[in-house]
């Protein structure tokens, strides 16, 4: 007669304990091989269940910062957990507009939601949280400019501090021209001025014929 194998696991813990026996590495070791933050998706990628992954948040091994988004809970706490949550759930929009003006310190602003630009054929990313403003750009727009920063140990797309002046100039009629000028002026005194580089920018977002008597007024 077979044998009858009863299946008793019920607990996430269990079927944690599984996981880790039938793995030559360790959930954490995963974690710690890439940067300490993961979306489940890149999790299941590399091989941890959504049972293992459940069950190190019970256990406090990891905690989660987003829908979706995990680290490890030693890990030193984020200095900007928005840049962060937007960084790993959308990694090909980039932070624009007020948020990227507030990272370059060229606003007294303080964004209530993070700014982020997308193809103009793309979907529109959504959070609960952190709250979103996507925008979509023109391709030859959209691609200008772009720099990568490392953020809390993520990688974050971010327009430069010129591409993103000429963007504001493009969105001023939304953000407000005392935003706009503010930026300008914040820029000159804590940037190197670069006029020829705003120049460059104000033709990808056609703002040049608005955006040139004020670069002719500080020159």
């Amino acid at each position: 007669m077979p044998w009858k194998i009863r299946h008793n696991v019920t607990t996430y813990s269990q079927v944690d304990t599984i996981c880790l026996m039938l793995k030559t590495a360790r959930p954490e070791d995963i974690f710690r091989a890439h940067g300490g933050q993961l979306r489940m998706s890149e999790a299941i990628r590399h091989g941890l269940s959504r049972y293992t992954l459940y069950a190190l948040k019970e256990r406090g091994t990891i905690e989660q910062i987003s829908r979706g988004v995990y680290r490890l809970a030693d890990l030193p706490p984020i200095g900007n957990p928005d840049l962060v949550t937007v960084g790993l759930r959308f990694p090909q929009a980039v932070v624009c507009l007020v948020s990227a003006l507030s990272w370059h310190g060229i606003t007294t602003q303080i964004p209530h939601a993070v700014s982020v630009a997308v193809p103009r054929d793309a979907r529109l990313p959504s959070l609960d949280y952190p709250p979103i403003h996507a925008h979509r750009f023109s391709d030859a727009s959209f691609k200008a400019g772009i720099e990568r920063h490392d953020v809390d140990g993520v990688p974050v797309r971010i327009y430069g501090a010129e591409k993103s002046i000429a963007d504001c100039f493009k969105f001023r009629n939304r953000i407000g021209m005392d935003v706009v000028l503010e930026a300008f002026q914040l820029y000159r005194q804590r940037k190197k001025f670069d006029p020829g580089k705003l120049l460059k920018y104000a033709k990808v977002c056609r703002v040049e014929n608005v955006m040139r008597p004020y670069l002719e007024a500080v020159s």
